[in-house]
């Protein structure tokens, strides 16, 4: 099993940690689709208190997560610079819509069901910086876009 996701974005790139432990089907979805290379040549487009991207509004030919994890193994907490799967109301468990949070969200981690997070940006001073220029960027030209992101 990988232990990262690295992003590279038109603006720099993003180490995600994986979090195996707290989300092992979530881990296992997200690699699946990063493996597929579906998440090439998408972007960032929306920035508010998380940025996102994903294959919106195309559809995701892997099909949404059948399980929300997001209390199985106890809750991490959608702080910022964890990563979470988005999803729409309950019973819906998660799309290949992924969003990184830029501050604290407790909120998250019931709202709807709960927002499940399976990874954590990696505490890198580059990491965190590309997070943030993305948000300032997708505010003001509406998106920034991924050339790849890879298992690692």
């Amino acid at each position: 099993m990988p232990s990262s996701l690295v992003l590279r974005t038109d603006l720099g790139e993003i180490t995600l940690r994986l979090l195996p432990e707290s989300a092992p089907q979530t881990v296992a979805y997200v690699s699946k689709l990063v493996d597929s290379k579906i998440y090439n040549g998408t972007s960032f487009y929306r920035s508010d208190f998380v940025i996102q991207f994903g294959l919106h509004p195309k559809k995701n030919p892997h099909g949404d997560m059948t399980v929300n994890e997001t209390t199985y193994n106890g809750v991490v907490s959608n702080a910022r610079g964890t990563a979470a799967l988005a999803h729409f109301d309950v019973p819906d468990c998660g799309s290949s819509e992924v969003f990184i949070n830029l501050s604290d969200n407790p909120h998250l981690d019931a709202a709807y069901g709960g927002f499940c997070v399976f990874a954590r940006v990696e505490n890198d001073p580059a990491s965190f910086a590309t997070v943030d220029a993305i948000a300032a960027a997708v505010k003001q030209q509406g998106t920034v876009g991924i050339r790849e992101i890879v298992l690692q």
